[in-house]
């Protein structure tokens, strides 16, 4: 499939701020970060589907959910689509999505948590590169981390061209390359069962919170059992996991994943739920060093 790259973010752009996940029990949030894009040099917009909800869900239903994704990939004053939080609710999408209207009205989609269901559904349907991203709701609503705001908007721009990993921990040296693929491992596992992995070389970005070790390994089983993932992935690069209940049942865990698949796999990137971290593009071109703790992006991802 031919990759689809968005239009990088630039100023004066409209951004869509989209409730299509987990339920915006405080909407004030979301008029914050407005204020914070609109502060920055952007126009806003934000869904009606984020002033309802249904049991925990954004939106009246999941067709309001569906019918707001596709009117703001076809609404053409709006540039980019982020999402306001994550939660649940996207996997109840996937069947309802025609992606012929997101293929054809390409632009930036980004989100994380949940919304690495859309993230890697969208790049696999279309092949629309899309961002795992900070999100207004959490993000850009009060304390405004300085390096989270600088990598959203220098990634969403399409300067940003590498990402370093810290205090990282090696479990498998080497290189590998492939495209930046994954998020959060328990939404990602959600997918099994759908067609949902790329059949080209992968790096699996990877990160989760609130899961205790056990289900850590069982969900790493359950991904690495599936032939296309052991075949296709091609390097590991972990981001943060946490509130687990034991690290050191993590580092075993990880240990026994790397060595079994023998590719480069070490952690300290700031791909995670906590304040501080990136926004990567999914299904971007990439050079993965994880001696160095090292992504280095080998192809623009906007145009």
């Amino acid at each position: 499939m031919e990759t689809i790259k968005p239009k990088k973010l630039i100023k004066s752009n409209k951004i869509g701020i989209i409730g299509i996940s987990g339920q915006i029990k405080e909407y004030a949030k979301l008029e914050k970060a407005k204020i914070f894009f609109e502060n920055s040099g952007y126009e806003v917009v934000i869904s009606k589907s984020c002033k309802s909800s249904h049991r925990y869900m954004a939106g009246n239903c999941d067709k309001d959910c569906i019918d707001t994704l596709h009117n703001f990939f076809e609404d053409k004053s709006i540039d980019a689509i982020v999402c306001a939080r994550g939660g649940y609710g996207t996997l109840r999408l996937l069947k309802y999505i025609d992606w012929n209207i997101i293929k054809n009205n390409p632009k930036i989609f980004a989100g994380y948590s949940d919304i690495t269901t859309l993230l890697n559904m969208i790049y696999k349907k279309t092949g629309l590169i899309t961002f795992h991203s900070a999100m207004p709701y959490g993000d850009f609503s009060g304390d405004i981390n300085s390096y989270t705001k600088e990598s959203f908007f220098e990634t969403l721009s399409g300067i940003k061209t590498e990402y370093k990993a810290e205090n990282s921990q090696l479990y498998y040296k080497g290189k590998a390359k492939g495209r930046l693929w994954g998020g959060n491992l328990s939404t990602l596992v959600s997918l099994c069962g759908t067609d949902f992995v790329p059949s080209e070389n992968l790096i699996l970005l990877l990160e989760d919170l609130n899961e205790p070790a056990y289900k850590i390994d069982k969900m790493l089983t359950q991904l690495f059992n599936i032939k296309e993932i052991r075949e296709n992935v091609k390097g590991i690069a972990l981001g943060e996991f946490l509130n687990i209940d034991n690290k050191d049942y993590l580092k075993d865990i990880t240990t026994e994943l790397a060595q079994r698949l023998a590719i480069p796999v070490c952690d300290g990137f700031k791909l995670t739920h906590n304040k501080e971290k990136d926004t990567i593009p999914i299904g971007v071109k990439a050079q993965f060093d994880s001696i160095k703790g090292t992504i280095n992006l080998e192809e623009y991802y906007t145009i």
